[in-house]
C-alpha cells in the first residue's frame, strides 16, 4: 500500500512532469555528434562461462515516467544531492569526470520504443546467421535494467532511429564503435553502432563475443561512458559477457536524472 505522503506527492509530481514535458518539446534541435569505441578481450569473454545472472524485468510504470519527467525541474544543487545519494554501487562519477560534469541520455521511449535496424553482414568472411539475434539480445538486456527506454526491431533502415552495421575489422585495436548525436540540451536524438567480425589481429569473434561487445556499445548508445572496473561491461577492454550490478545501477541512476551539466 502506498504511504499517504507518496499519494499526496503524486499531483505535484504530475504537474511538474507536464511542465517538464512542455519545456522538452520546445528544446533546440542543433545536433552534436559523439563517437565512442571499445576493445573486446575475446579470450576473457569466452572464459566467462559461469551461469548468467538472472535478469529481472523492472519495466517502469507510468508514475515512474512522470517522476522522471518531473525531475527536469531540479536545480544543480538538487541534482548533485540526488547523485550523492544514489551513486553508491555505480560508476556515475567516472562518467561525470569524462564528460566534464555533464550527462546525456535518451528521452523516455516506452510508449514509442526506439526503432533499431540490424544489417545483414552475410557478405563478410566468418559471418554467422546468429549474429543479429545476439545483437537483439544485447538491446533487450539493457531495456530490462529498469530504464524508461524500450526497443523494437525494424526491417527497413529508413524507419530506424538506430542503425547497427558490420565490417570485417577496424584498423585499430577495437571491436566496436558507437556514434550518437545529441541536441543542445544533451538529449540523445540518434545513433549507430558498427561491429567487427574480426579483431584487428584477425581473431574471429564468435556469438558470445559479439553479444558482449554489443552490450558494451549499446551502453554507450544509452549514454554511458567507460569505467575502470573490469568486472563491468562498460570497461574499455570488455572481459565479461553480461551486465553487472554496477552497470544496472549506473544506467538506472542516469535515467533518473535530467541530461545536461550538473554545475
Amino acid at each position: 500500500m502506498r504511504s499517504p505522503l507518496y499519494i499526496l506527492l503524486i499531483p505535484a509530481i504530475l504537474l511538474a512532469a507536464r511542465e517538464a514535458s512542455r519545456r522538452t518539446g520546445a528544446r533546440g534541435q542543433d545536433r552534436i555528434a559523439i563517437s565512442q569505441h571499445a576493445t573486446l578481450d575475446a579470450a576473457a569473454a569466452r572464459r566467462a562461462n559461469a551461469p548468467r545472472s538472472p535478469v529481472t524485468n523492472t519495466r517502469p510504470t507510468s508514475l515512474d515516467i512522470a517522476v522522471e519527467r518531473a525531475i527536469e525541474s531540479l536545480d544543480a544543487d538538487e541534482l548533485r544531492a540526488r547523485i550523492r545519494r544514489g551513486e553508491r554501487g555505480t560508476y556515475i562519477g567516472e562518467i561525470l569526470l569524462a564528460r566534464d560534469s555533464a550527462l546525456t541520455r535518451w528521452p523516455e521511449r516506452v510508449e514509442k520504443p526506439l526503432r533499431v535496424w540490424v544489417a545483414d553482414g552475410s557478405n563478410l568472411p566468418d559471418w554467422r546467421p546468429e549474429f543479429p539475434s545476439r545483437v537483439r539480445e544485447a538491446f533487450t538486456e539493457w531495456s530490462l535494467a529498469g530504464i524508461p527506454v524500450l526497443f523494437t526491431f525494424v526491417v527497413d533502415s529508413s524507419d530506424a532511429d538506430i542503425h547497427v552495421t558490420w565490417q570485417d575489422q577496424f584498423d585499430q585495436p577495437i571491436s566496436g564503435k558507437t556514434h550518437w548525436s545529441r541536441d543542445r540540451r544533451w538529449w540523445i536524438v540518434g545513433g549507430s553502432i558498427v561491429l567487427a567480425l574480426h579483431h584487428n589481429e584477425r581473431e574471429v569473434l564468435d556469438g558470445p563475443s559479439i553479444r558482449a561487445i554489443a552490450l558494451h556499445e549499446v551502453g554507450h548508445l544509452l549514454g554511458l561512458d567507460h569505467t575502470a572496473d573490469t568486472s563491468n561491461i562498460m570497461t574499455s577492454r570488455v572481459r565479461v559477457r553480461d551486465l553487472s550490478d554496477a552497470d544496472r545501477a549506473t544506467i538506472k541512476l542516469l535515467y533518473s536524472l535530467p541530461p545536461g551539466s550538473i554545475r
